[in-house]
């Protein structure tokens, strides 16, 4: 964070996966500067989203000369978020994860379903005012392809709309989808969750919102 606030540069980046982007996207967005994303981490849901090649970081360099795009990204709060903000056993599946990151693929989803089947709970919430129960709950900074066990891709990334996903069954195959610019989650102090695939606890309440077209980002030419 200290090295990009005093970069004397026309674009900062970060090469890194999702956890490790969105505090340098802060300061570039302070700065008024262009961003630049270099996929190197474990799943780098971003890049793939801004239509960059996962298995070329290096290709990615080719960005600082590239062209500019103007995307969406949110806030949990004052935190900005580029993917999502998660809570409950998704966001219970992060933490794990991030205790056991080299553990092989097939492994990992074994352990995801049986984490998933005995989470303790469901979340009790409130958004906007209104009682939410469930045991998955995810809001997303536009709209996402979604998937057991994790996310898919999003087609856009400039909607300027905030997508709030929930689950209560006893696996998340069957979602209830809510949408618009803001939301506010009520709930337990203390709530744990998941922000870009980074475990944190938000003090509730807490106000998402969305910022539009708020982050200039750097591509390659033709990407």
């Amino acid at each position: 964070m200290a090295v990009a606030r005093e970069a004397d540069a026309a674009a900062i980046g970060i090469a890194g996966g999702d956890g490790s982007l969105a505090p340098v996207a802060q300061v570039a967005l302070e700065r008024e500067l262009p961003f630049v994303c270099v996929p190197f981490g474990t799943r780098n849901h971003f890049a793939r989203d801004v239509g960059l090649d996962r298995d070329d970081p290096f290709a990615a360099l080719e960005a600082f000369g590239g062209e500019e795009l103007r995307i969406d990204v949110g806030r949990a709060g004052e935190r900005l978020f580029l993917n999502n903000v998660s809570v409950g056993a998704y966001a219970s599946l992060v933490r794990r994860r991030e205790a056991r990151r080299r553990r092989r693929e097939s492994l990992a989803r074994l352990r995801a379903l049986m984490r998933t089947i005995r989470h303790p709970y469901r979340l009790r919430l409130r958004v906007n005012g209104e009682p939410l129960a469930a045991r998955v709950v995810v809001v997303a900074n536009n709209a996402y392809e979604l998937r057991l066990f994790d996310l898919g891709a999003r087609r856009k990334l400039t909607e300027g709309r905030l997508h709030l996903y929930a689950a209560g069954g006893l696996l998340p195959t069957a979602w209830e989808e809510r949408v618009g610019e803001t939301f506010e989650l009520d709930g337990p102090r203390g709530l744990q969750a998941a922000i870009d695939g980074e475990p944190t606890e938000l003090a509730t309440p807490v106000a998402l919102r969305v910022q539009r077209r708020a982050l200039r980002v750097l591509v390659p030419p033709g990407r």
